[in-house]
């Protein structure tokens, strides 16, 4: 039987421990992901108690009440708080979600949070997105058409083509789908993965797009789009209810039909 180890730096240990506040109501532990690159040390899982009777409902509210008044060093991403931004994206109690829509209540135990998986960490829960941002410019996300529009109006779509991009135009890129998936893990540097290729799919269904051909040619490639073997972890683990798997089966339809 093959054994594996990890490398000794990337070993996670047992970090600091923060007692909650004395009295605490309804005491719950919450164990964070630690790591600084300054530092030179190993990550570590810092544990933090806090009662939950002194904050709102969400992962994201505990971690600014640990933030502001426990621990200051604490690093992570996070703007609009209602689930439109994306930037609270990382894994709670073993799944990829926003921490600004899941709720406490809903994990038994331990509130475990680490950042996405298998991308690089700036610091702490901050993963490094340079990667992933090259690749959602290589499919050129804005809309490419060379006939004018007709003048003095927007360039006009019927019920049914706008129907076309629900499911599409609301991602909003925190890649929680792009970071659960096998195939990215394996192949990231040239497959795309869910997010961008949803990304892609949707200005291949925009009525008013036409590269169509330029589109699907850059993506008619092994690993590009077809490295995706419908393990289904980027449907099941989007924080927004979107079907990207679906996505990337339209693409490849496109793809045969065009032959």
């Amino acid at each position: 039987m093959a054994e594996f180890t990890l490398p000794r730096n990337s070993k996670v240990g047992t970090g600091a421990t923060y007692p909650g506040p004395p009295g605490a109501k309804t005491p719950r532990r919450f164990q964070i992901y630690r790591w600084n690159p300054e530092d030179g040390a190993n990550p570590r899982l810092d544990t933090y108690t806090l009662d939950l009777a002194e904050i709102a409902p969400m992962v994201l509210d505990a971690l600014i009440k640990i933030k502001n008044e426990v621990d200051t060093t604490l690093t992570f991403r996070r703007s609009c708080r209602e689930g439109i931004c994306g930037s609270c994206a990382m894994n709670i109690d073993g799944t990829n979600t926003l921490a600004c829509l899941k709720p406490i209540e809903d994990i038994k135990g331990d509130v475990k949070i680490y950042p996405l998986p298998h991308m690089p960490v700036v610091k702490d829960l901050v993963p490094d997105l340079t990667h992933v941002y090259a690749q959602y410019q290589s499919v050129q996300p804005w809309l490419q058409a060379d006939s004018p529009a007709p003048p003095d109006r927007e360039r006009p779509q019927s019920e049914d083509e706008r129907a076309k991009l629900d499911g599409l135009w609301e991602c909003i890129l925190c890649f929680c789908c792009t970071t659960a998936c096998p195939s990215y893990w394996w192949n990231g540097e040239r497959y795309l993965g869910p997010a961008i290729l949803l990304q892609a799919y949707r200005w291949l269904a925009d009525s008013r797009d036409e590269k169509t051909g330029e589109r699907l040619d850059a993506l008619e490639d092994p690993f590009r789009l077809y490295r995706c073997h419908t393990i289904m972890n980027c449907t099941k683990t989007c924080p927004k209810g979107l079907n990207p798997a679906k996505a990337i089966a339209e693409i490849k339809k496109m793809m045969v039909q065009r032959r």
